[in-house]
């Protein structure tokens, strides 16, 4: 099923050699990676923001209904799933000065397993403390980036030289993408409250 988290995370560089091996389908990446992974960070933070609720600083919580918490978890869902086809898209678009021109499909398949990571670090909404969050979401975030390195070389076919400013350009591109998913949410979040 999800059978290359580990080796992302214990030894990358043998694992992308292993999943370029594989040369996997994106719809096959989908069903066996992305939909579920993408899970963690929605019923993580359904469950805490309707059970904890986000914690402030000054100690209150702020619980979330169960139809807003809904409808934020789907849209959440969705907004992972179309981060994850647009960053396979960017870096497609990156790579296209590059002699080795990797194809969309790789491109794809490269982005929805260098966010591992950040799937991952929604564990931590279980417990909603925001700067709990932040701390978790920026190490998953970091680590996302040293695969996004590691990996040009390995499963993208880019010289290690010139993959570092790819991999730099495609990072800060991922960074503005990932701001601009969170604020969508915080804003159906923000809406959803009103609408149900």
């Amino acid at each position: 099923m999800i059978n290359h988290v580990w080796g992302l995370l214990a030894h990358p560089s043998t694992e992308f050699k292993e999943i370029k091996r594989e040369n996997e389908s994106v719809s096959h990446l989908y069903t066996h990676h992305v939909l579920l992974m993408a899970l963690i960070p929605v019923v993580c933070a359904f469950i805490g923001t309707t059970q904890l609720g986000w914690l402030s600083g000054a100690g209150h919580a702020i619980r979330l209904d169960m139809p807003t918490a809904l409808y934020t978890a789907v849209a959440f869902y969705l907004l992972i799933l179309a981060g994850v086809a647009v960053m396979g898209k960017v870096i497609h678009w990156m790579a296209r000065r590059y002699e080795a021109r990797p194809s969309l499909h790789r491109c794809m398949v490269f982005a929805g397993y260098i966010a591992t990571p950040m799937f991952l670090s929604g564990i931590v909404a279980l417990y909603p403390v925001v700067w709990l969050c932040l701390l978790v979401g920026v190490i998953g975030l970091c680590y996302s980036g040293y695969l996004l390195y590691l990996g040009i070389p390995h499963f993208l076919n880019i010289d290690s030289q010139e993959g570092f400013l790819f991999s730099s350009s495609t990072f800060a591109i991922g960074i503005l993408l990932l701001e601009l998913l969170l604020g969508l949410t915080v804003l159906l979040w923000g809406y959803g409250s009103w609408l149900f």
